[in-house]
């Protein structure tokens, strides 16, 4: 989980590095540039978390950044400010929002969120 968090960071690093260089308004990029990177970030500090209930509060931080992103790349996409490649970034943000989703369920005892 910290290998995908941290290429999708990557991932959103050099896209927003390759639009900023393109494009003169980076509002929504920048918004994206945050809650992107700040997925895995927040998923390290869960794992080092001072009590079971630190780790779930941590992991759905992490919950609210990836659907975050995934808000920031259907507004990109849906405004054509960004190409098919935004498929391929949402389905990256969807699949860690699934694991998310799954371990959240597994710490809190298979209690759904």
């Amino acid at each position: 989980m910290l290998d995908k968090t941290l290429d999708f960071a990557a991932n959103i690093v050099l896209f927003y590095e390759e639009f900023s260089k393109q494009n003169k308004d980076t509002t929504i990029v920048k918004q994206l540039l945050g809650s992107a990177t700040s997925i895995g970030a927040n998923l390290n500090e869960a794992i080092y978390g001072n009590s079971k209930a630190d780790f779930i509060s941590k992991l759905h931080i992490c919950l609210k950044e990836t659907s975050e992103s995934i808000y920031w790349l259907k507004l990109l996409h849906k405004t054509n400010t960004i190409d098919n490649r935004a498929n391929d970034l949402i389905e990256q943000a969807e699949e860690i929002k699934r694991i998310l989703i799954s371990s959240i369920n597994t710490a809190k005892g298979n209690k759904s969120i």
